[in-house]
This record gives structure tokens, C-alpha cells and sequence, in this order.
């Protein structure tokens, strides 16, 4: 397990407020990474000293763990990819890999508000583009296997 607090750079300014504050792990069970965007005023608060439960949390992340089919072949819905953590590893077919991913989000802060078809919207498209980075860079790491990443 590892933890890390990443700057996140501003295009438009070398100035920025957000760190984000990660953790990663992966084992012959799979692999996680969890993150979390922080305001940098709260992170130097907790890290002199101050009390942490006042650090707003909006976790995101994703895992990536063996199907447990040990077929090689891919269950309906999902697409074939190289093996990821835990799927045989040799590149030889072990089974597939499932992914799953999370995110919150803070769309309204009023908890009653409806969600806009636009809002919506980014969700699926930020759902959508995150999938297919994960399956851009499991294929680019693991070429040659059999993993399933769903579609």
C-alpha cells in the first residue's frame, strides 16, 4: 500500500489550491487506487496538527481484480484485454480481469436539488473516458494476454 499527495497544476496559472491525496495497492488479489481531491488549506491544517474530521472527502477510485473464471474467455458485456493483476500474469490466458470504478461527486449541495440532464451527462462522460484510460493502460502494460475489463 502506498499513500501520496499529488499538486495538481492549473493550466491557466501556476497557481493551484487542490492537492490529491491517493492511495494505491496491488497484490496477487488485484489492485486499487483510491483518491480524493483536498484543499490545500486543510491538508497544511491536518498536517500541523489540526483535526482531520474537518477535511472534506470525496472519495473516487477504482479496483481491478481476477473474474475467477480461469477460462480466458470473457463473460457477456465485457471486452477482452491483455491479463491484468491477479489474471495469470504470463500473458497467457489466466482468466480475465474485472474493473470497477466509483466516483462522488458533489453535483448540488442542496440534497433534495434534481440533477440536470447536463450534469448527467458529464457523469457518463467522465465515467466513459476514465474506463477507457484504465483500458488503454492495462493493454499498453500487459500486451499479449487475455483479460476482461468491462465495456
Amino acid at each position: 500500500m502506498a499513500m501520496s499527495i499529488w499538486w495538481v497544476q492549473n493550466a491557466n496559472s501556476n497557481q493551484s489550491n487542490m492537492l490529491i491525496l491517493q492511495e494505491c495497492c496491488t497484490d496477487a488479489t488485484g489492485s486499487y487506487v483510491i483518491y480524493a481531491p483536498v484543499d490545500v488549506v486543510a491538508m497544511n491544517v491536518v498536517l500541523n496538527g489540526g483535526d482531520p474530521d474537518y477535511v472534506a472527502l470525496l472519495p473516487s477510485g477504482f479496483a481491478i481484480l481476477p473474474d475467477g473464471s480461469g477460462a480466458g474467455g470473457a463473460p457477456p458485456g465485457f471486452a477482452v484485454l491483455p491479463d491484468g493483476p491477479g489474471a495469470g500474469g504470463g500473458g497467457g490466458g489466466g482468466g480475465g480481469s474485472l474493473l470497477t470504478v466509483a466516483f462522488q461527486i458533489l453535483v448540488d449541495s442542496v440534497p433534495t436539488a434534481k440533477l440536470s440532464l447536463g450534469s448527467v451527462a458529464t457523469v457518463n462522460s467522465l465515467i466513459a473516458c476514465t474506463v477507457e484510460r484504465i483500458k488503454a493502460a492495462v493493454a499498453a502494460d500487459n500486451v499479449g494476454g487475455g483479460g476482461a475489463i468491462p465495456q
